[in-house]
């Protein structure tokens, strides 16, 4: 194998997903990328994402290759749910917020259902976690349980209190979830499914 196929390698092997402009920073032609493809060497996961063939792929492989596509969306609301545990449901879509006036990500797939968050409600309770050496941000536990009351006509206000309920009996911290609900503008709407869901 040539120098830059080992380089080529271990920045997937470093990064997890690769996409073409991450060969171009190290000075490497993208047809190199090509040329690994037949070879076996990586895999094409869709336009312009590449990986190691024996990359482990986890249940939230969709949530790496949203994010390193768009590492400016936040992961939310179901997708943020499922992720933390907070809900018996599975989208079929990956979650994203985004900003106001930010350009919808061009991206195909995997399916895309895109919010817009403004001010506070976009920076407020943001994560950032791992995923197939992918960094990921995404809605804290407490903020994403605000975020479905919130968006409760999109998603349903039972989710909305399953997530709350699934919350509570997790033991986390409550005030967590008034403090995400204030950001939220939310405080009056989730008050009393809170006081409901005292032990």
């Amino acid at each position: 194998m040539t120098t830059n196929t080992h380089r080529v390698l271990d920045r997937v092997a470093k990064l997890g997903v690769l996409r073409p402009r991450d060969v171009d920073a190290l000075g490497i032609s993208r047809a190199t990328l090509s040329r690994m493809v037949e070879r076996g060497l990586l895999e094409r996961l869709g336009r312009g994402l590449y990986r190691l063939p024996e990359g482990k792929v986890t249940e939230h492989h969709a949530l790496a290759e949203v994010s390193k596509r768009a590492p400016h969306a936040v992961v939310c609301l179901l997708s943020a749910l499922q992720f933390h545990g907070l809900t018996t449901q599975a989208p079929f879509e990956v979650w994203v917020a985004i900003a106001v006036k930010a350009r919808r990500p061009r991206i195909e797939q995997p399916a895309l259902r895109v919010v817009r968050f403004s001010g506070d409600a976009l920076t407020f309770g943001v994560e950032k976690r791992e995923v197939e050496g992918v960094t990921v941000r995404i809605t804290s536990p407490a903020k994403t349980v605000a975020d479905c009351f919130k968006y409760r006509n999109k998603i349903g206000l039972d989710v909305a209190i399953e997530a709350l309920r699934e919350y509570r009996r997790r033991r986390l911290p409550i005030d967590e979830v008034s403090k995400a609900a204030k950001v939220c503008r939310m405080t009056s709407v989730i008050r009393p499914y809170l006081e409901a869901t005292v032990a």
